[in-house]
């Protein structure tokens, strides 16, 4: 029995709870049952998989893996979080904040330990491509069914919840563009998930459009552009690529890329000129309080203390970076930038690998591109984020276990070699 034989036999309940939260991190189902609204299913299908995960190791004596400075990192990140009660402008958003970023370590935590398999990552990646079509459905009826009152600026679709913002709706689709793509390019799917990709790539790209997100579409655009170079296929990725950004540009309105160029024009622009007043801010907080911030979640809830006074109305920071810093200071940022940075080395490294690697370059092309639109959006509180960087993790552990498991077999092998020709007759 291989290392992969013994690993799909492990955690198997705690797995496919797992996978279901990840699909639910887009279907959202009690947005269209309402009875299923106090079952909080997402909620619970991590706590079980958590707790399943956490028990089976305590049962066992077996030891929880951490994922080293990485896994440590985040913890600090999130032990942070939970001491700048404390010192916090607003100590009860700081404590929902802290709570909120434990529960996303603990999913970190649980995807590092459950997911070690080249099938089990791909499942998981793949319930995200699946379950995305549900958001893309959501964004697109919403735009063709909405009106000037309920569309967001009076033309920007949107869904619920989470996603009732349209950048986020955005840039959490574009996260499993460059996935369904992977799926796409890899000869050994099947023709029936290959045509599932395609159509969830499509209903993606129109969402995206609708949305009429800037961030969203540069962060998508650097993500699939990274994709095709790491490629080994450099051809067939290239052709794939063009042909997505042929039909952008065909068959996204007029409207969407009159948006686009206002980028030029930020200082006419109500929605970036919010981006601008929001650096000041943490320009003026991180002069204020250098070292610790404000306290986790309370950057709006200071805005008034440290907000030029043209700027009567509180935003986020914009900028998951900055947003670290008014809120957990420089110490904050430096463990984040180290969780972060590790995480998406990790992704890179694994590309590489003959078993994963065809995965990898897709999680790691999803992970540039999310942190590119994360670089003029800002939600440290992202389920997807954590998911996504947890992925990566996983890809480079399992990267890791195959090539050591190859690398202890080589000994044995020319052993073996030298032991059949000692004990052979060319002496005689």
């Amino acid at each position: 029995m291989g290392l992969g034989d013994k690993a799909e036999r492990r955690d198997v309940v705690s797995f496919y709870a797992l996978t279901a939260f990840a699909a639910l991190m887009y279907m959202l189902p009690q947005a269209w049952i309402p009875a299923l609204a106090p079952l909080r299913l997402a909620l619970l299908t991590s706590g079980l998989a958590a707790g399943l995960m956490a028990l089976r190791r305590v049962g066992r004596a077996e030891p929880i893996f951490f994922d080293g400075i990485r896994g440590v990192a985040l913890l600090c990140f999130a032990g942070l979080a939970l001491a700048s009660i404390t010192w916090s402008v607003n100590p009860e958003v700081t404590r929902f904040t802290a709570i909120e970023l434990l529960k996303l370590t603990a999913i970190y935590l649980t995807l590092v330990n459950v997911v070690t398999t080249p099938r089990r990552l791909a499942v998981v990646c793949g319930a995200l491509v699946a379950a995305s079509m549900v958001t893309s459905q959501g964004v697109i009826h919403t735009y063709f069914t909405g009106t000037p009152e309920t569309l967001v600026e009076g033309y920007r679709a949107h869904w619920v919840e989470v996603y009732a913002d349209p950048n986020r709706s955005a840039m959490n689709l574009a996260l499993v563009v460059p996935l369904a793509v992977a799926f796409l390019a890899r000869k050994e799917s099947g023709w029936l998930w290959r045509v599932a990709c395609a159509v969830a790539v499509v209903m993606a790209l129109v969402a995206i459009v609708f949305t009429y997100s800037r961030g969203g579409f540069i962060g998508l655009s650097v993500a699939m552009a990274l994709w095709a170079l790491r490629e080994q296929r450099k051809l067939r990725s290239v052709l794939l690529g063009t042909a997505l950004a042929l039909g952008l540009v065909v068959f996204a309105p007029k409207s969407f890329w009159e948006r686009n160029q206002t980028v030029a024009t930020f200082h006419e622009d109500a929605s970036a000129m919010g981006r601008v007043y929001a650096w000041q801010v943490t320009s003026r907080i991180s002069l204020d309080k250098p070292l610790l911030g404000v306290g986790a979640g309370a950057f709006r809830h200071a805005w008034h203390l440290y907000a030029p006074p043209q700027a009567t109305r509180a935003y986020v920071a914009h900028n998951i970076f900055l947003d670290v810093i008014g809120e957990l200071g420089w110490l904050g940022l430096g463990v984040f930038l180290l969780f972060a940075g590790s995480a998406t080395g990790g992704a890179f490294a694994a590309s590489r690998n003959p078993a994963v690697g065809w995965l990898a370059r897709g999680l790691a092309a999803s992970m540039a591109g999310y942190l590119v639109c994360q670089l003029s959006a800002g939600y440290i509180l992202s389920a997807h984020l954590y998911v996504l960087f947890g992925l990566a993790a996983c890809a480079q552990r399992i990267a890791r276990a195959q090539e050591a498991e190859a690398s202890s077999k080589v000994p044995e092998i020319k052993g073996r070699l030298v032991a059949s020709w000692e004990g052979s007759n060319h002496a005689a």
